[in-house]
């Protein structure tokens, strides 16, 4: 794998102390392409989208529009109107919760997660399960923080309107078994929503092969600027889901006492669209592939295993997960010290230059 620091401004400053970046599950770095692509926009390009009939405003459109379809093709989706822009994959869980699962799921309706969901993809599914009446159940895990699928045939019924699942584990970098649980849910017709936030930039992702419903994850993990996400709505079920947030952009026509929307996608984007934001995206996605997702991915599981490699040399620390496995797939590796305080740890090594994340990881369940 090619030396990628030298892209990355953050990393060629000079320092008192080394800056070891050891968070990149929580927002990554940028490389110097995303941020020129964010600053020119601003310096020579600013104008708003699908509003001003002059030229800058129209090279506007096509700039963002142009990265919807690289999205799409990243996505292998079947359609650019299958792309969503938001503001995150938090943004785009709740807007399937509010476009979809407020009109599709009622009392006495089932919704399937797993325990080690992050917050994002647990807390709003529990709190529409609060408001409809509907029953929230829980694919447990092992003790290794694998989810035991023996139980599905029996969490998975004919009730079972959703089921909403990471594609990797933010906490131990577990990669869940997707086929066998959209398998699941097509069974009896339910609908899949993939919190893709941890995989989206290591994966070669196609939605078509995967078969879900709904896959949302982040920009700023995989490169790209805070404030933009990806939410992929499958064509079949767009007809189900109605714009939860509503105002200028979306409509297609109003009157004094109804308004008509257009389709997807625009009618998913109401309101000036984070434009910079997503041309950044555009710029990281470019990044991505000029570099090889699967040599990426491979340095990343060389990493893990070198990481886990070496802890396992020192006393009290305990590592988390299936530790054999994470070191042929994993590319994140948490682990806890005995006697000491998470916060306390992370705190310590930063004086030596080392940024790690501490706590729950935003997966208390778990």
């Amino acid at each position: 794998m090619q030396n990628l620091r030298k892209y990355f401004p953050i990393f060629t400053l000079k320092r008192e102390q080394p800056f070891i970046y050891f968070d990149n599950a929580a927002t990554s770095q940028k490389p110097q392409s995303v941020i020129d692509a964010v600053s020119r926009f601003y310096s020579f390009s600013n104008a708003n989208m699908n509003r001003g009939l002059y030229s800058l405003g129209e090279k506007t459109t096509e700039a963002y529009e142009f990265v919807r379809f690289k999205t799409a093709r990243f996505l292998n989706a079947v359609s650019s109107s299958e792309i969503i822009f938001t503001h995150g994959t938090t943004d785009g869980i709740n807007t399937v919760v509010y476009s979809w699962g407020e009109y599709n799921i009622g009392k006495g309706d089932e919704i399937v997660i797993s325990q080690l969901e992050h917050h994002s993809n647990f807390v709003p599914w529990q709190q529409l399960a609060k408001r409809k009446g509907a029953l929230l159940k829980i694919i447990p895990v092992d003790r290794y923080g694998v989810l035991d699928l023996s139980s599905l045939d029996d969490l998975v019924t004919e009730k079972t309107k959703l089921i909403a699942v990471a594609h990797v584990s933010n906490a131990l970098g577990i990669y869940n078994d997707l086929k066998t649980i959209i398998a699941s849910a097509k069974k009896v017709g339910a609908r899949v929503c993939v919190d893709g936030a941890q995989a989206a930039p290591f994966e070669a992702l196609d939605v078509q092969d995967l078969g879900c419903d709904f896959y949302a994850f982040s920009g700023h993990k995989m490169l790209a600027p805070t404030g933009v996400g990806v939410l992929y709505i499958g064509r079949s079920v767009q007809k189900e889901c109605i714009p939860h947030v509503t105002g200028g952009g979306m409509v297609h026509e109003v009157s004094d006492t109804e308004s008509t929307f257009l389709s997807s996608p625009t009618c998913f984007e109401a309101g000036t669209p984070p434009i910079a934001q997503v041309i950044g995206f555009g710029a990281a996605l470019d990044f991505l592939s000029q570099n090889d997702l699967q040599e990426i991915k491979k340095h990343c599981i060389a990493l893990t295993k070198k990481t886990i490699t070496g802890l396992q040399k020192l006393k009290k620390i305990r590592i988390l997960g299936p530790v054999e496995d994470l070191k042929e797939s994993g590319h994140l590796v948490s682990f806890m010290i005995d006697g000491m305080h998470a916060h306390d740890v992370a705190t310590y090594l930063d004086r030596y230059g080392i940024c790690v994340r501490a706590g729950h990881h935003c997966a208390q369940p778990l």
